[in-house]
């Protein structure tokens, strides 16, 4: 990890080989930041001297971020350490990280008040004899980021240097190499059984959907979320059954038809 001999930045001594560090480093989280690539010629100016407040802002949440980074200070720590530990991307990665990153089947993770309405609906379902399995509820953020990215890379030819870096993910996508970015990505996208890139916002990592087999035999008398009940027979399972939709409906939970077994706030 490299330090620095001289300041940088606003006011700094500027040294031409300190410069070129922290351009070096700042250049690795560019789509972390929101800046532009810097030339790494060790000359300071006013897009290096940008690029640390930009990092000092974003990382720090500094208002007025003074633009210089120090020797041994918090700045040049920062841009060495923010990803400790960090492991190139791969199947190496996937098999010695991912479980830290589990999605939850449970109803309890769900965000208020959708928790309390699923819960509702589901425990009415199983009340009145149906078998209700739960695949999933929320989705962890971080795994999705992995999912996300690595589609990105493999599929969609993403330059792996402009994923913005995550502090809570210690993965290098960027191989130094393209071929291999990409092929390491790919690794990814299989062991994670991808048939499509995931979203980074969803309702699932809100906490606010559900995914759920319902099925049942013969008839299933149901009351819904007024206290009425109803008569279910024919299709009996929960992608196909309307009268059962109208019945989640009632709780707040609702159907998205063309997703067998996703239900959701509002159906999306």
């Amino acid at each position: 990890m490299p330090d620095l001999d001289q300041s940088v930045g606003n006011g700094g001594v500027n040294r031409r080989a300190d410069v070129k560090i922290v351009q070096k480093l700042l250049n690795q989280y560019i789509a972390t930041i929101g800046i532009k690539r810097l030339v790494e010629d060790g000359l300071i100016g006013p897009k290096t001297i940008k690029a640390i407040r930009r990092f000092q802002t974003v990382i720090f949440g500094i208002d007025s971020p003074n633009g210089r980074a120090d020797p041994g200070g918090r700045t040049i720590t920062a841009l060495n350490n923010l990803l400790p530990g960090a492991r190139l991307s791969g199947a190496d990665w996937w098999h010695a990280n991912q479980a830290r990153f589990p999605n939850s089947d449970n109803i309890s993770d769900l965000r208020p008040p959708f928790r309390d309405r699923a819960a509702r609906f589901v425990n009415a379902v199983r009340r009145a004899g149906a078998t209700v399995t739960i695949s999933s509820t929320r989705r962890n953020r971080h795994r999705a980021y992995l999912m996300h990215y690595c589609w990105q890379i493999g599929r969609n030819g993403m330059n792996a240097a402009d994923v913005p870096l995550r502090p809570e993910c210690p993965i290098k996508w960027d191989h130094g190499d393209a071929a291999a970015s990409k092929k390491a990505a790919k690794e990814m996208i299989a062991l994670f059984g991808l048939a499509h890139i995931a979203s980074l916002n969803s309702r699932h990592i809100r906490g606010d959907a559900i995914d759920m087999k319902i099925t049942w035999d013969g008839n299933l008398a149901i009351k819904d979320a007024h206290g009425n009940r109803r008569n279910l027979n024919a299709p009996r399972n929960g992608q196909d059954n309307q009268e059962l939709h109208d019945i989640g409906a009632s709780y707040g939970v609702k159907k998205l038809r063309r997703d067998p077994p996703h239900w959701s706030s509002d159906g999306r």
